[in-house]
């Protein structure tokens, strides 16, 4: 088992080229199953989570390669429409392949996914979905079995707007015959990305980004070469960072518009950010000023997975912030461990009562879920002394080097074996 060694109390200076969102990467992972030619995806990014989801794939008979950063996907020689519990448990996003393999074989049998351990995220937004197309649906015994024979166009509206199901109906649309309508869909960047990915493949859809999608069912899918988007969560996570340890730090690759609730709170900070094109520069110098309120919401809004880095900077601000979590409902596990650092946070029900301290000290403290540990790191990164953060599995999930990464702007983090 990994764990990270900090010595804290260095500001950061440096350039950093931001990797390929692990959100966008997964379901265009998914998606290749509904293509019998070959797919080039560029900038492969090695997150565990990746690397689950491509074991999946070759679990389904594809033939997967990476050299030099591109990863090619053959899926013309799948031969099963099944995923075994023990791969579905290392990944929430292998509920992606549900979509993907109806669309590809009118019939899916999945296991119930895995992931971080931060509160309800039922799959029924996507099943619903589903049965509206005619598919039918069997829970049992730990799996769920779809037969879409009689899958037809449709149109959905989700209780929620669930990015999962969002993109789960997307897959399972392209190649069925009609128009489908999905309302009050997701608007995150990575389903524009996953729209992105299917229309240059031949899919005719529109609307990604917008509450409604309609997808016009295409016969066959095509290959092509692509390249996702980089990672707003990775970007807001060093973003964050810099204003707690202080610095001038450049961000390269990600879209300022993708983080813009993130970069309006820093505003309000004592960090002066410069957004243009594809390039963010936070320069901090002081003590950061608390926020205040601070709600996660579906984008556009604050997104859930900085509400952890957010509420890092928030113990060591100059005042008190309020944080109120809308997303998930167990998604304050990192709270004890910063307490144990010196925060003053209380948390009752989804809202944590932050009052900024002085400073934190360096302790032994180990992260739950990947978003948690990250703020642990942060944490870690502006106490006095050396702090150890356990659980390094779950950061590997999201972020690739996170220590490589960080020590390129001037932290000192390494990584050791237990």
């Amino acid at each position: 088992m990994s764990k990270f060694l900090i010595n804290g109390g260095k500001k950061l200076f440096g350039d950093l080229q931001i990797t390929a969102a692990k959100n966008a990467y997964l379901p265009i992972l998914a998606a290749c199953v509904l293509c019998e030619d070959k797919i080039t995806l560029h900038n492969y990014p090695y997150y565990s989570d990746t690397e689950s989801m491509c074991k999946i794939l070759s679990s389904l008979g594809a033939l997967i390669s990476c050299e030099n950063g591109d990863l090619t996907v053959d899926a013309s020689s799948l031969f099963s429409w099944g995923i075994k519990s023990e791969l579905a448990s290392q990944v929430r996003s292998s509920i992606f392949m549900l979509g993907a393999l109806l669309g590809r074989f009118k019939k899916a049998r999945v296991a119930y996914p895995g992931g971080c351990e931060i509160g309800a995220r039922p799959i029924d937004i996507h099943l619903a979905g589903f049965r509206k197309l005619g598919v039918v649906v069997e829970e049992k015994h730990g799996f769920i079995q779809c037969d879409a024979s009689n899958m037809h166009s449709g149109k959905i509206l989700l209780e929620f707007p669930s990015v999962g199901a969002t993109e789960s109906l997307m897959m399972a649309s392209v190649l069925t015959n009609g128009v489908t309508h999905i309302l009050n869909a997701a608007k995150e960047p990575e389903i524009v990305d996953l729209q992105n990915f299917l229309v240059k493949m031949g899919a005719k859809i529109w609307g990604a980004g917008t509450g409604e999608i309609i997808v016009e069912g295409v016969k066959k899918l095509k290959g092509c070469d692509y390249d996702p988007i980089k990672d707003r969560i990775i970007a807001g996570t060093y973003l964050i960072a810099t204003a707690m340890c202080g610095g001038d730090v450049t961000l390269y690759g990600v879209k300022p518009d993708h983080l813009g609730a993130l970069i309006d709170k820093l505003d309000k900070t004592a960090c002066n950010i410069e957004a243009k094109s594809d390039k963010i520069r936070v320069k901090a110098s002081g003590k950061p000023i608390a926020l205040g309120k601070i709600e996660t919401s579906v984008y556009p809004g604050l997104p859930t997975d900085l509400q952890a880095q957010i509420l890092a900077l928030s113990t060591i601000s100059e005042g008190s912030s309020m944080i109120c979590e809308n997303v998930f409902e167990s998604r304050f596990k990192h709270v004890p461990e910063l307490v144990k650092m010196g925060a003053d946070v209380h948390v009752k029900d989804r809202v944590a009562f932050v009052r900024g301290v002085k400073k934190l000290y360096g302790a032994s403290v180990t992260g739950m879920e990947l978003r948690g540990t990250a703020s642990l790191i942060l944490a870690g990164l502006v106490a006095e002394g050396y702090t150890t953060v356990s659980g390094a599995k779950h950061i590997d999930r999201g972020y690739a080097s996170i220590e490589k990464e960080l020590s390129l702007i001037g932290a000192d983090i390494k990584r050791v074996e237990d």
